[in-house]
């Protein structure tokens, strides 16, 4: 596979990222901008079209200033947050997130760097045409300047492109419920032979047929069924409307409880 690597100059986790990166290892393909990585309107995307897969080394905000190290897939379902089109995903493989996710949990805790190791919900820009992750350092300024945090991240992007390869035996999910630090698909994803693309958090409810089609179908690999986070949906009138699209649309589904 060739690999690309988008980065931000005006990210200062993605700079130290990046910065980690060219010190560790020579021959890899970078994009580097000026402005806002979320934004499509800041990429090139004749160059990006040319890779077969795009990391997006970034920062990670959030509320509550969490110290986290995270991956996701890009994508909007309903409006946009940081770039991006209402209602569009960029496609992700669920192979590649799963084998980077366990990388980045193996070389955080070699590193005993005290940060939680998550996923997150689809979310955010930019919408681009070819397989893409996310792989970030949350919480606050204090964080995004945390060198040895961007040393993991890095060891986990040089690691993952050098190694990586797909597994037969994985089946693949869309991850459909729960809220946006997604931990039932945190354990599915270390823990079972499911390997998660796109995960649909119940905060974007009313969860539409043409959330799920999106999600079904910006997974590259063919998806096996989706995983419902049964607790994570809420109200059992709710849960029976998604599995009626689903079996609506021929798609095999399960409880997260039944998936080992």
């Amino acid at each position: 596979m060739k690999f690309l690597i988008i980065g931000s100059k005006a990210d200062p986790a993605s700079r130290n990222i990046v910065m980690n990166l060219m010190d560790l290892v020579r021959g890899i393909d970078y994009h580097i901008i000026d402005s806002d990585m979320l934004n499509t309107d800041n990429l090139d995307l004749e160059k990006i079209r040319k890779y077969d897969m795009a990391i997006f080394a970034s920062k990670h905000k959030s509320e509550k200033s969490e110290k986290t190290l995270s991956i996701h897939a890009p994508g909007n379902f309903r409006e946009v947050w940081g770039g991006g089109k209402p209602g569009r995903l960029s496609p992700a493989s669920a192979q590649f997130q799963k084998f980077l996710f366990e990388v980045l949990k193996d070389e955080a805790a070699k590193s005993a760097l005290r940060y939680d190791v998550t996923l997150e919900c689809t979310h955010h820009g930019p919408l681009i045409d070819i397989p893409s992750v996310f792989i970030e350092v949350g919480g606050s300024e204090l964080e995004w300047k945390d060198r040895k945090a961007s040393f993991v991240i890095a060891k986990t992007i040089r690691r993952a492109i050098e190694t990586f390869e797909e597994n037969p035996y994985w089946e693949v999910g869309i991850g459909i419920g729960g809220p946006h630090y997604c931990p039932v698909f945190n354990k599915l994803q270390s823990d079972s032979n499911v390997a998660i693309a796109h995960v649909i958090p119940k905060y974007v409810a009313p969860i539409t047929e043409e959330m799920l089609l999106e999600a079904f179908n910006q997974t590259i690999e063919e998806v096996d069924f989706a995983v419902l986070d049964w607790k994570g949906l809420g109200k059992s009138e709710e849960r029976q409307k998604i599995i009626d699209i689903l079996e609506k649309n021929y798609i095999p589904w399960k409880k997260s409880s039944q998936v080992r």
